[in-house]
């Protein structure tokens, strides 16, 4: 499900609230998806960015941010 609300989420040693993750990122917010299953999003997308949420293990509920500009420049 896409939802342009920010849905705030947790690992196991950080919340992410709507403030924590524009600091963490450095853009802001417009859009998310979250798997019914599951109650961290996949892809956040932001003003000039699309980030693509990793989990780094199947163990634990850590997580990294893969970014990925919106729009490159190409010359």
């Amino acid at each position: 499900m896409i939802t342009c609300h920010w849905k705030s989420f947790s690992t196991d040693t950080e919340t992410y609230t709507l403030d924590a993750f524009e600091q963490s990122v450095g853009d802001k917010f417009e859009a998310m998806m979250v798997k019914d299953s599951d109650s961290i999003p996949t892809v956040i997308w932001t003003n000039n960015h699309v980030i693509i949420v990793r989990k780094i293990s199947r163990i634990t509920n850590e997580i990294y941010f893969e970014k990925i500009s919106r729009n490159p420049v190409c010359e």
